[in-house]
């Protein structure tokens, strides 16, 4: 799959090997976001972007994040983490702190209510992950494609640049 091919017509660029597995994984991904997504939506009634970002606050403990620091694991601009956050604030899940290293600062955690809804949305989340994701792959396989896609997510991560 990795030889140097010509592509000299549309042809030969939508039967190209990498374009179609680069396609598939695309395809999978959107699919599951779906798939996945309403399951929370219906289930906990939260989004799943806003179910990566009690993970993300959970991940970080106290004191709590930045709105960059946010914005910066989620691949968003400030001002939409900001709107976000104002929405999962209005639903009881996050509250803005003051930031003990800067009193101009905020930071944003997790509410007992944001903590309980993560536990919740979690397992709900990891039993579909098991029936979407892990079941229509050989089990002999399962370890080494979740390192595959660990790796890619870091290169791409690093090719990324920082926020201002």
């Amino acid at each position: 799959m990795d030889e140097q091919v010509e592509i000299s017509t549309p042809h030969d660029a939508a039967n190209n090997a990498l374009v179609l597995a680069f396609g598939r994984l695309q395809g999978a991904a959107n699919r599951l976001e779906y798939i996945l997504g309403r399951s929370l939506e219906q289930e906990c009634g939260i989004s799943h972007l806003m179910y990566e970002v009690l993970l993300i606050l959970g991940r970080a403990d106290e004191p709590g994040l930045s709105m960059r620091a946010i914005a910066q694991e989620q691949v968003l601009t400030t001002g939409g983490v900001t709107r976000l956050v104002d929405r999962m604030e209005a639903a009881g899940l996050v509250e803005r702190a003051e930031d003990p290293g800067d009193r101009r600062g905020r930071l944003v955690r997790l509410t007992r209510k944001g903590a309980a809804t993560t536990v919740a949305a979690s397992r709900v989340h990891v039993e579909n992950i098991r029936r979407f994701f892990l079941a229509p792959l050989p089990p002999e396989d399962r370890d080494r494609f979740a390192e595959d896609l660990r790796i890619l997510s870091h290169a791409a991560r690093d090719e990324l640049p920082r926020l201002p």
